[in-house]
């Protein structure tokens, strides 16, 4: 009798070890599944987040003003930069770069990384589809128009109506340019001669206002200053400036040559400058007659007193600078000399002009 109760009280014991093993199994098993599932999406992640293999090719992408970063993912995967849009726009979020990435046009290599693309982006590494041109020394607008025209940057027509009506209110000096009907070209003498690179679409109002924006950064506001000093306006220097450009090749004769045109204007003597003579004229002649000084033009400064409406160039800096810092001297003539260096010979009297003139002709 004393047997059976403890069989019985065996029994529960060995059930309930059974039972807990079991469930034991399924935790066990459950959990296992879990840490599969979970480094499983992990791989899956980290492969989707991989550079894509195969040959690098350099692929220019566009990102248009406003794009979402799903936009830029889609952008991105159809030009075979990444494998996987929607985990781009993840891997974004997490890095909290979305407000950073900029606009325009890229131009990305496939086999970049993730990072590597993000980087040029929040960085605006765009890619400059820009022109690029030259404006020499000395020429007019015309000769800018012409040449901008010839070279795709801009229209003719476009770029003179900018120069003759456009407004530029970034750029104090254009308000003082005197109004007169007289004057040409209203920016001739602003448009600073340099080398210029400007994007494949540039307008012509942004061709010139680059030009005026490269002409405020070269002149210099001490330069106002002395001109003040002189009695001279901006406009009236650069005018000056416009005809010692055409007038000297020699750098070093510029503040020479100024010295001669301020001399005269002090004694109120005509400039008569061939420059604006051949200014009239519209094309350069290596020699000009009795006939051409007596072209009927408000720009003769033959047959005019003072300085013409306005420049009939656009001088570089060296000119600028002489007329600011002319020579000091007592020269009111000077010839071309004809010895191949371009150079003049000086002279303070019209004898003295006339015999230089006559050496100069090997006479």
């Amino acid at each position: 009798m004393s047997v059976k109760p403890d069989r019985q009280a065996d029994r529960p014991v060995v059930m309930r070890r059974r039972r807990g093993g079991g469930l034991f199994r399924w935790i066990v098993a459950l959990f296992l599944l879990m840490v599969v599932a979970v480094g499983g999406g992990s791989l899956y992640i980290y492969q989707q987040l991989q550079p894509v293999e195969g040959e690098q090719t350099a692929k220019n992408v566009t990102i248009p003003s406003g794009s979402s970063v799903r936009d830029i993912g889609r952008l991105l995967e159809e030009a075979g930069l990444i494998r996987n849009a929607d985990m781009f726009s993840y891997y974004v979020k997490y890095k909290g770069v979305a407000p950073d990435l900029k606009a325009g046009e890229y131009q990305f290599t496939t086999g970049q990384t993730i990072d590597a693309l993000l980087l040029d982006m929040t960085e605006g590494k765009t890619v400059v589809s820009a022109k690029r041109f030259t404006i020499p020394e000395g020429w007019n607008v015309e000769q800018i128009a012409e040449h901008l025209d010839k070279e795709g940057i801009v229209e003719k027509a476009a770029f003179l109506q900018e120069v003759d009506k456009g407004e530029f209110p970034d750029y104090p000096f254009v308000a003082q340019i005197p109004a007169s009907k007289e004057r040409k070209h209203r920016l001739e003498g602003y448009l600073f001669p340099e080398t210029y690179e400007i994007k494949k679409d540039a307008t012509a109002h942004e061709v010139v206002s680059k030009m005026l924006a490269q002409f405020e950064k070269e002149w210099r506001p001490e330069w106002t200053t002395e001109l003040q000093q002189r009695k001279l306006t901006v406009d009236q220097a650069v005018n000056l400036a416009s005809i010692v450009e055409r007038e000297v090749t020699v750098d070093k004769e510029r503040p020479l040559v100024a010295g001669v045109y301020y001399n005269r204007i002090r004694d109120k003597w005509p400039l008569q400058a061939d420059a604006t003579v051949q200014f009239v004229l519209g094309k350069q002649r290596d020699r000009l007659t009795f006939e051409d000084l007596k072209v009927k033009s408000p720009y003769n400064t033959y047959t005019n007193p003072g300085l013409p409406p306005g420049p009939i160039a656009n001088p570089g800096r060296a000119s600028l600078e002489a007329v600011v810092k002319p020579a000091k001297h007592e020269y009111f003539f000077y010839v071309t000399k004809k010895d191949g260096t371009s150079e003049h010979y000086f002279s303070r009297t019209l004898e003295e002009h006339n015999a230089n003139n006559a050496k100069s002709r090997g006479n």
